[in-house]
């Protein structure tokens, strides 16, 4: 048995994949420990995992929400921004806290969310080995693959590949204060310096939610990356909440289901749900709407038509049932995919420009972006979706890759060989230790 600690974002998409790889590592026999902020300890509690508080200095219990609330109202490129400075105050922080807690806790092996920039020099300084966790889009880079923050097609031609590196200089140019606090820190712990933004991922094994077949091609990726697809729960629930789940489903009928979710980050802006329940009004099917929030007041919701709007309903479950998903790409995109869903995307900020990108490039649905929608565009895009069985056809394409790709179980196969590789030195630690 081997003691796991994970590090990642506070945010549910993140979380809920890393405690559902935790949990099947702790059916195989291991210990799994969480570290993370104070609120993140109430959101993991019905995951079965430990949890070790850091932060509380930095981010006393409501600053998470309350970042993400900020986040939730902001755009494109601010939106970009926002999440960097986030991102910067957590690498201070867990440079600061980290070392001690996992130390402390005698954890052997470490899976760090690749957006939790700090994570693999921490594992480094503790000379621990660690995993890279991409929960996200990865943003591994090279030059034939678009940047994660955009909405450009893969084209494997030269225009397209000058146009990505302008892109990645754009990105680095964006992240270079953050970039600046991993290559002092490293400094300042005599490790050796890292010259590229890939060379802090893991030299170990690198897992990815995304199916490889939704992924652009890639020509340099490392022997050691995994396209796992979804880590998922079996039940098709999830275990990180906000707040008890719930949803009349006996008011459901017969029609087709449209279902519209933002997320829980995006989902501040009701004119864009506005805008999708009027651009559905002439379309003979059942729209559900949830607002992604369980402070939301549904009955506030004066919506065209006589759409179904709930608070934050069970969301896997509602994906199973619908022909058709109006979301924003983020983790949702794959959540739809991994049961054959087609989508409509309205890509919001961060990475899901690329991941629209790529659900449509897959044939899987269709692209409004947000500059660009009003109702006769969202109104056109749905009904092709809606219409044509072709996307659908290329959506349980999808469904099968992903289903072959091996999820969660797959992905614990690839802790427990990194486990076994390191043997030697994990148990050399533990005599340490004890």
């Amino acid at each position: 048995m081997s003691h796991i600690g994970i590090l990642c974002p506070g945010a549910i998409g993140h979380l809920n994949p890393m405690c559902n790889l935790g949990i099947e590592l702790l059916r195989r026999g291991h210990k799994v420990t969480l570290f993370g902020v104070p609120e993140v300890e109430e959101k993991i509690s019905q995951s079965a995992l430990e949890f070790y508080e850091i932060g509380a200095s930095d981010f006393p219990p409501g600053s998470i929400e309350t970042m993400y609330v900020q986040l939730g109202q902001l755009t494109g490129l601010e939106g970009l921004k926002f999440a960097i400075q986030f991102f910067e105050k957590e690498a201070n922080m867990l440079f600061r806290d980290a070392p001690e807690a996992i130390r402390n806790a005698r954890v052997d092996l470490l899976l760090v969310d690749q957006v939790t920039t700090a994570g693999g020099t921490v594992a480094d300084y503790l000379n621990l080995p660690f995993i890279t966790v991409c929960n996200a889009l990865p943003i591994n880079r090279e030059p034939g693959i678009p940047p994660y923050f955009t909405h450009w097609r893969y084209k494997n031609i030269w225009w397209a590949k000058l146009r990505n590196q302008l892109g990645n200089v754009l990105i680095n140019y964006l992240t270079r204060s953050l970039w600046n606090v991993l290559v002092q820190q490293r400094k300042k712990w005599h490790l050796p310096p890292h010259y590229k933004r890939d060379e802090s991922y893991s030299q170990l094994a690198q897992i990815a939610q995304l199916p490889q077949k939704l992924d652009f091609p890639r020509e340099k990726i490392v022997p050691w990356f995994h396209y796992v697809g979804p880590l998922k729960n079996p039940s098709d629930t999830e275990l990180v909440s906000l707040d008890k789940q719930s949803f009349p489903f006996e008011e459901l009928n017969d029609k087709p289901l449209i279902y519209a979710t933002l997320g829980t980050l995006q989902s501040h802006n009701w004119e864009i749900f506005r805008c999708i329940a009027e651009a559905c009004l002439d379309i003979d099917a059942q729209l559900v709407i949830s607002l992604g929030n369980p402070k939301a007041d549904p009955s506030k919701a004066n919506f065209p038509g006589k759409p179904i709007v709930a608070s934050f309903p069970p969301h896997q479950q509602l994906i199973n049932r619908s022909h058709l998903v109006i979301t924003h790409a983020g983790s949702t995109a794959v959540s739809c995919l991994s049961s054959g869903v087609p989508m409509v995307a309205i890509p919001i900020t961060t990475d899901q420009p690329g991941m629209a990108a790529r659900v449509a490039q897959a044939g899987a649905g269709e692209v409004v972006p947000l500059a660009k929608l009003n109702v006769p565009k969202l109104k056109m895009a749905i009904k092709r979706v809606f219409e044509d069985h072709t996307y659908r056809d290329n959506a349980a394409k999808l469904c099968s890759a992903i289903y072959d790709a091996g999820g969660v179980d797959y992905a614990a196969d690839v802790v427990e060989q990194v486990i076994h590789t390191n043997a030697p030195a994990l148990n050399s630690r533990l005599r340490r230790a004890c």
